[in-house]
C-alpha cells in the first residue's frame, strides 16, 4: 500500500444513529471528527485531531447514539457548529499539503459529502479517497471486508480506548496501516 503523497489523513467520524429507524440514514449528522496525520514512509502518527460537532437535524441525541460513541449531550451541546469543525479540520491538516484523505470504508467519506451538501459548504477533500478496508482486505488476502475490531482480531492487535469514538478509532486504523505495511 504505497501512494505518492506524504501523509495518510485517515479520519473517522461518529455520526447520529438511532437503532429505530427515528434517524434515517439522510438525516445523518457528523457529531465528531477523529483524525490522524501519519507519515507514508515510515508511518508514524505525527499529529492528531479531535472535534466535536454539534447536529443541528437531530440535535438530541437518542439513547443508542450515546450508548454506542460514549458522546453525551452535553459534549454535542458544547460542540461546534459543521461549518466551524470543518474549517478547524482543513486548518490543522494544511502544514501538511501533500497528504491523501482515507478512512476504513466509504461510509465517512459519503457522510462529509452529506453534510456538505446540507450546510452548502465545499467538499475540501477532492476526488481522491483511499478506502482502508478493502486495502487491508488486498493486503491479507481476505475474502470479505472486515470491520476495524475484525481486523485489529486478525493482526492479534487489541482495541486502543474506546470503540465508536473518532479519534481513538483513527488511531486504531493508523495501527492496522502500521502493521501491514510495517509488519510492526
Amino acid at each position: 500500500m504505497r501512494i505518492d503523497e506524504q501523509y495518510y489523513l485517515i479520519i473517522d467520524l461518529e455520526a447520529t444513529c438511532c437503532d429505530r429507524g427515528t434517524v434515517p440514514r439522510e438525516e445523518m449528522e457528523i457529531i465528531e471528527i477523529g483524525a490522524v496525520m501519519q507519515d507514508a514512509r515510515t508511518f508514524d502518527v505525527v499529529s492528531e485531531f479531535q472535534q466535536v460537532v454539534r447536529p443541528v437535524r437531530h440535535p438530541v441525541l437518542t439513547g443508542f447514539c450515546r450508548a454506542l460513541t460514549g458522546t453525551t449531550q452535553a459534549d454535542v451541546d458544547a460542540g461546534v457548529p459543521y461549518a466551524d469543525a470543518l474549517s478547524t479540520l482543513t486548518a490543522w491538516a494544511a502544514p501538511f499539503d501533500d497528504h491523501l484523505f482515507c478512512s476504513w470504508g466509504n461510509y465517512d467519506r459519503r457522510q462529509f459529502q452529506q453534510d456538505c451538501a446540507f450546510h452548502d459548504v465545499e467538499y475540501p477533500f477532492g476526488t481522491r479517497h483511499l478506502n482502508l478496508k478493502e486495502e487491508f482486505a488486498r493486503a491479507t488476502n481476505s475474502r470479505r471486508n472486515k470491520g476495524l475490531s475484525g481486523a485489529l482480531a486478525e493482526l492479534r492487535l487489541e482495541f486502543s480506548g474506546q470503540p465508536h469514538r473518532g479519534l481513538d478509532d483513527a488511531r486504531n486504523i493508523a495501527r492496522i496501516v502500521r502493521r501491514v505495511c510495517l509488519g510492526a
